[in-house]
């Protein structure tokens, strides 16, 4: 028999009787068998050999047992020509032990499939999908959505697992109140910059309260702690990404070439760019991009406010910065109509001075250690 052809002859009379007539162990061996001969030349099926051998392990797998079926996903998960209908028979096995080679490692599954799975299935078989090399946002979405807090952890350490905002949103959630989650999260290099600092600001308060209540002896350490690594992961230069840095530059080339005007940092805002709406916001304010960014994300209102009337901006442009910042925090809305009076009352000299006083602290806080 030739190593490219599918199973045929002797094999295949050989199958049906071991349907018919044999026992599990024979059922087995011909199990063994037909993927020996599947994997022997695997690159060189076609696709309608392929089918035959989907068929074949089709019919096989109603008649062996468990241990049977998890020799045959382990065996056949990595293999990217795998037979479609049995990677997909295998992964939505009940049994766990079935099911996790093929969720975890196999090319066939699509994220229809995946997603699928992820909503019918077990807390076991939502966890064995996390750990796959690459995730796609839409799978993350439904891990996120239901799974318990190992699912979560393994989806946020999964360094090829892609989150939406909708996703980082609901992370940052379970990061107030999640310790473990808050660490994975705040450590993967690809955060988008103002789900960073949100986390950081979340940290600063929550996840220090929470550590002093467990060891009370120790609240001062924690604290002292908390506090330092929250300023050396703010100076970090791997919390500013590619695109933030290319952000940032854009903008810059606006300003200098006298083009970054009200409707600029409107049309930035409206499309939900954090990265530039912050950053025109320090250019027309005239401080640091690190600044901006304390005063946009740690206060409610009052920074985003200051930052505004010191650069002049109308209300409408102000409203639109609010309402992106709100939404891509993920925080309850601002009552606009209480902003408004606020903002409107609020004088340039008195903004300016408050600036100040802003740009000081900045200058005078103290620098991370190396």
């Amino acid at each position: 028999m030739s190593t490219t052809s599918a199973p045929k002859g002797n094999l295949l009379d050989e199958l049906q009787t071991a349907l018919a007539h044999g026992t599990v162990a024979r059922r087995v061996e011909t199990l063994r068998r037909v993927t020996d001969l599947f994997l022997r030349a695997v690159d060189d099926y076609s696709d309608e050999q392929i089918d035959l051998f989907d068929d074949v392990f089709q019919c096989l797998m109603r008649h062996i047992e468990i241990s049977a079926k998890i020799m045959l996903s382990t065996r056949l998960a990595p293999v990217a020509k795998a037979p479609p209908q049995t990677v997909q028979t295998l992964a939505f096995d009940d049994v766990i032990e079935v099911a996790a080679p093929m969720l975890s490692q196999s090319d066939r599954l699509t994220d229809e499939m995946l997603i699928a799975n992820a909503r019918s299935k077990s807390q076991a078989h939502l966890l064995a999908i996390s750990g796959r090399r690459m995730l796609s946002d839409t799978v993350t979405d439904v891990l996120i959505e239901r799974g318990n807090g190992d699912v979560i952890q393994s989806t946020v350490s999964n360094p090829g697992a892609t989150f939406s905002e909708n996703g980082y949103r609901d992370l940052l959630a379970q990061a107030e109140r999640d310790e473990t989650i808050a660490v994975c999260l705040g450590s993967r290099p690809s955060i988008p910059r103002h789900h960073f600092l949100k986390l950081i600001t979340k940290a600063s308060a929550s996840v220090r309260a929470r550590l002093a209540q467990a060891h009370p002896a120790r609240a001062a350490d924690i604290a002292a702690a908390i506090n330092a690594v929250t300023k050396q992961a703010c100076a970090a230069p791997e919390a500013i990404s590619a695109a933030t840095e290319m952000a940032h530059g854009l903008v810059k080339l606006l300003y200098d070439d006298g083009r970054l005007d009200e409707q600029e940092i409107s049309k930035f805002a409206a499309a939900g760019k954090f990265d530039e709406t912050n950053a025109s916001l320090a250019c027309l304010a005239k401080v640091p991009v690190s600044l901006a960014e304390t005063m946009m994300v740690e206060s409610h209102t009052e920074g985003v406010l200051i930052l505004a009337k010191v650069g002049e901006l109308s209300w409408p442009t102000v409203q639109l910065i609010i309402e992106m910042r709100d939404r891509l925090a993920g925080t309850s809305s601002t009552d606009i109509k209480e902003t408004r009076q606020i903002y409107e009352r609020l004088r340039l000299s008195t903004a300016q001075q408050v600036l100040r006083f802003y740009k000081m602290q900045e200058s005078t806080a103290p620098k991370p250690g190396p």
